[in-house]
């Protein structure tokens, strides 16, 4: 007599499931985060911190950084490293106060900063792809010498720009919301839908995963790199016209310097692996959020803005800490 035994179906996953598989454990932390840090700040200034006066602060603080951080993750991603995109903001902000004193027309100085800021973009490239150096050295150079041109355009100091339709990037408001935070959110679409959804943005993911096996799969890896880092010099020329708008200046140094330490804190905090092959746009903007979130709260405690500096550098050591942490179990495992 043959019996037939039933194999118990396994029960679909729970919503809850679901949705912890779809937002990831390491997001899932950084939301824990952000919301102690909210409570810690909030309860120590109510009056204050939870105004929406305050809460756009917030979120006008961080759009700078957010564009520079997406792009930093994108070049993490493919195993690569960005050092230079401060230099590139200030650079940025420069070529367009000059452009629109000569020329008085927004549309000009903005591509002639965008151009220049891809045009620093390139130069990273080939140095790193066809120069052979690594990223971090070549980039560390050209920040160096990024921000020496940023100044010998000015002659050293800061270029006032007077124009009120180029004042609308950093200043105005459509549908009740500030114009940059408009741009940070299509900025943060664009690299969501480029990274996760395009050949291009898994062929990134796997020259950062294994570039032996990008290379033997048939993936120029040279032009993504050049590519790769043409992205990260436009995205900094947004941000410097953005912070040229915000200010009505071109500042060769001042508000771009240091950037470039928040927008790899940001990325490596939102779950970048140094090693490459690991990264998010949804975690980067987490770590922006925190970012934008912390500093804005020690603004608010009258924190001394050394003890910020000092904040800022420990929670970038203790992001590259989990990582290599989470790293090492992932090999162990």
């Amino acid at each position: 007599m043959i019996t037939q035994t039933s194999t118990a179906r396994p029960a679909p996953p729970s919503f809850w499931s679901r949705g912890m598989a779809r937002v990831g454990t390491q997001n899932l932390s950084l939301l824990l985060a952000l919301v102690i840090l909210v409570a810690i700040f909030g309860s120590l200034r109510p009056d204050v911190f939870f105004l929406p006066r305050n809460l756009v602060n917030i979120g006008l603080a961080i759009t700078i950084l957010g564009i520079l951080a997406m792009a930093q993750t994108v070049v993490i991603v493919a195993g690569g490293l960005d050092i230079s995109v401060g230099s590139i903001v200030g650079l940025a902000t420069m070529v367009v106060a000059i452009t629109l004193q000569s020329t008085g027309s927004a549309a000009l100085g903005i591509g002639a900063a965008l151009g220049a800021a891809a045009l620093a973009g390139l130069a990273n490239g080939l140095i790193i792809t066809y120069g052979r150096v690594n990223a971090v050295i070549a980039t560390l150079g050209t920040m160096a010498a990024f921000r020496g041109f940023a100044f010998l355009t000015s002659g050293g100091s800061s270029v006032s720009v007077v124009n009120e339709r180029f004042r609308i990037l950093g200043n105005g408001v459509l549908l009740f919301f500030p114009v940059p935070i408009l741009v940070l959110l299509a900025v943060l679409v664009v690299f969501a839908v480029f990274l996760n959804t395009t050949v291009v943005g898994r062929n990134i993911y796997a020259i950062g995963g294994n570039p032996t096996v990008a290379r033997l799969a048939g993936i120029p890896i040279r032009r993504y790199q050049i590519g790769i880092y043409v992205l990260s010099g436009v995205a900094a020329g947004v941000a410097g016209l953005l912070l040229a708008s915000r200010t009505m200046s071109g500042q060769p140094a001042s508000g771009s310097q240091g950037l470039e330490l928040e927008a790899i804190t940001a990325a490596i905090l939102g779950g970048c692996a140094l090693q490459g092959g690991k990264g998010t746009i949804f975690g980067a903007l987490l770590g922006v959020l925190i970012i934008g979130v912390l500093n804005n709260g020690l603004i608010l405690t009258s924190v001394p803005t050394f003890y910020q500096l000092i904040a800022k550098g420990a929670l970038l050591i203790v992001a590259v800490m989990i990582q290599e942490r989470q790293m090492r179990r992932a090999g162990e495992a």
